[in-house]
């Protein structure tokens, strides 16, 4: 093997390209059992970001599940989730185009059995004893008002256009759950100004011989108090997540009673962002299988439910999600270091693993793979804050000896979400041309318990920041990376960050906003209705404390921004719209500073189509290698950068 060649750190040459990357990459997510078969949802950017229905049959052979003019995929909340539901071999599915419920039996062509028109439906439940669905609705019908949420029935027979409720009056609603005897339901409620991981409430009713919803109570939750996936044992328990105890642990009701099971400072529920999202299951009536979280990191577990007693599972997998059991089988969605996040099957008699689709088919050479690396590291009021952090890894070059990395700093959205440990192409196109990358789980991230949660509550646009800007000194401090190259980039949420990052502080030196928010007044105005009063709890209320919104909205600063940004946004986008990001260019571009916007038509929040994703991943490349002077080792296509010449 040769000695690995010296070179300017940004500019070795590299495998793993973007269009390589796009080109074999797939998001996977929604595993379910039916059966011997398992189903799952694939979304291909090759095919304009289409949610496919894949179905994978007892002997592994893999189909699409639905017709290519298909796209399985619901708009409620905007951001959908729980898109299908499968019971013997028949499948229901929300079409993106139109929105409406279709029913398809196995080798026909799918049939609507709900009309056109302004509804949204997804979490449905299957009642086969009244021949319906219960599911959500989101009703947009009424254009002058916030949609209406409900819980209703549809029959599988088509005979209802838009379905009839059977709960409703709170602002939000998920996860009907119908028990195993078919006599009762469970559900989630909330309303503003919470978010289902502020506080949530679970609730039981009795279904009549009617079919109606009688004798209503809640069962557990409350203001403070976020309750997470419902679910019916096979012996007709009850079980829940709840963060009561200050970590999202398992709960179950017996006897009218809420008995704790595994208590853990560990967390084994997730932000509720979409519908549909699972961190454990029920091999047996007797056994759980369940996803523990500590500190970022993902551990499957068994939980023996008459003695208490948690095994671990051993398996590679650090980043878990989707988990789902039957029949001492546990599916899930799972990835490392080392592997990208895959549909992974697991034997437990024999905790033999199988592999049923990888996110990503790209294989490379370990010797271009950097590992992430779980750091501490100090932050504002004497905390802690939490990151990985990626080297440059490249086994063919090496940095000069007179010479220290650029750092990318990563924010991710939400922003109660979390990095994860899953092997990312995204991460490996940076540290494999000799860009270290910070991964930050900034206060406010999930996996470290409630009150890490809380700690952006009233303070987004500083905790975070603080976090994103002391993790990058601490690299500095150690002699790992460059001052003077400092990056940070982020989407979202993560793209607001960014922005506060670059313009109320001095540490970058450049930046990336993909749909990132700048003006958080306007994204109180202008946003839909489960994000609408998000930020009375990251801010306070709107419009009684305006003045903080206005404090921390980078466009009523940009003065302050002395620093080239780059901007990527879908002209689509509902959540955070494009007007937000080109105020912002606007601005820039009149200050003298280097800035570059590309806009991509037909893209909502967050890009699904294989080009754009390549366009944004390169593209931010090739401004920081014309911002920073570095040479790229591979020629990549251009973007137009206002005012370099200033640079």
């Amino acid at each position: 093997m040769n000695s690995p060649a010296t070179q300017a750190y940004g500019s070795w040459k590299s495998p793993i390209s973007a269009e390589r990357i796009v080109s074999g990459s797939v998001g996977l997510s929604q595993p379910r059992f039916d059966g011997d078969v398992i189903y799952w949802i694939e979304m291909r950017p090759g095919e304009g970001g289409r949610n496919v229905v894949v179905r994978s049959s007892s002997n592994s052979e893999t189909a699409d599940a639905i017709p290519r003019e298909f796209n399985a995929r619901t708009r409620v909340h905007e951001y959908g989730g729980s898109d299908y539901l499968a019971h013997d071999g028949v499948l229901y599915f929300s079409n993106f185009a139109d929105q409406r419920v279709y029913r398809q039996l196995a080798g026909e062509v799918p049939q609507p059995i709900t009309a056109a028109g302004a509804m949204r439906y997804t979490d449905r439940t299957l009642d086969v004893t009244r021949n319906r669905l219960i599911c959500v609705r989101e009703d947009h019908s009424v254009a002058e008002r916030q949609p209406i949420n409900s819980i209703i029935q549809l029959k599988i027979d088509g005979t209802e256009e838009h379905g009839e409720v059977l709960i409703s009056g709170n602002d939000f609603y998920s996860s009907p759950r119908l028990s195993p005897d078919g006599k009762q339901l469970a559900w989630l409620t909330w309303n503003h100004p919470n978010m289902p991981w502020d506080g949530t409430e679970l609730w039981l009713g009795d279904i009549s011989s009617t079919g109606s919803i009688e004798n209503s109570r809640k069962v557990a939750g409350g203001e403070t108090e976020s309750i997470f996936q419902p679910e019916w044992s096979p012996d007709g328990l009850l079980y829940f997540v709840s963060d009561r105890s200050g970590w999202w642990n398992l709960f179950r009701v017996e006897s009218n009673m809420v008995q704790s099971i595994c208590p853990l400072e560990a967390d084994f529920g997730l932000p509720h962002w979409v519908f549909g999202m699972s961190t454990y299951g029920f091999a047996s009536h007797d056994l759980i299988i369940a996803n523990r979280i500590e500190n970022g990191r993902s551990q499957l577990i068994t939980i023996h439910l008459p003695t208490s007693e948690v095994k671990n599972i051993p398996t590679e997998f650090t980043d878990i999600s989707f988990v789902r059991a039957a029949h001492g089988q546990a599916l899930f969605v799972g990835g490392s270091p080392t592997q990208p996040a895959s549909i992974v099957a697991l034997e437990l008699s024999s905790n033999r693993i199988e592999i049923l689709r990888r996110s990503n088919t790209l294989e490379i050479d370990s010797g271009y793979i950097s590992r992430p690396q779980a750091i501490e590291f100090p932050t504002e009021g004497g905390q802690t804050a939490h990151a990985f952090f990626y080297p440059p890894q490249n086994a063919d070059f090496r940095g000069p000896e007179d010479e220290l990395p650029p750092l990318l700093v990563k924010s991710h959205g939400g922003p109660t979400a979390a990095a994860g440990t899953s092997l990312s192409w995204t991460i490996q196109f940076w540290t494999s041309r000799g860009i270290a990358v910070l991964d930050v789980n900034y206060g406010g991230s999930t996996g470290y318990g409630r009150s890490y949660r809380e700690r952006l509550k009233g303070k987004w646009g500083i905790v975070d920041v603080d976090d994103c800007v002391n993790g990058a000194r601490h690299l500095v401090d150690k002699g790992l990376v460059d001052p003077e190259r400092l990056m940070i980039t982020g989407g979202s949420a993560g793209g607001y960050t960014t922005l506060c990052a670059l313009t109320f502080r001095e540490t970058f030196k450049a930046g990336a906003s993909h749909y990132g928010v700048s003006d958080a007044e306007a994204l109180a105005r202008d946003t839909h209705k489960f994000e609408s009063r998000y930020l009375d709890k990251l801010f306070g209320p709107y419009p009684e404390r305006r003045d903080i919104y206005y404090e921390r909205s980078p466009i009523n600063f940009a003065d302050r921004l002395s620093c080239p940004v780059i901007f990527f946004q879908g002209l689509e986008d509902r959540v955070v719209p494009p007007n937000q990001a080109e105020m912002m260019v606007d601005v820039l571009k009149r200050k003298g500073i280097p800035v570059a916007y590309v806009a991509f038509p037909g893209e909502q929040h967050g890009f699904r189509q294989a080009e754009n994703i390549k366009r944004a991943l390169e593209g931010e490349l090739y401004f920081y290698s014309r911002v920073f002077g570095f040479e790229l080792a591979d020629q990549v296509e251009p973007v137009e950068i206002e005012n370099l010449a200033n640079r």
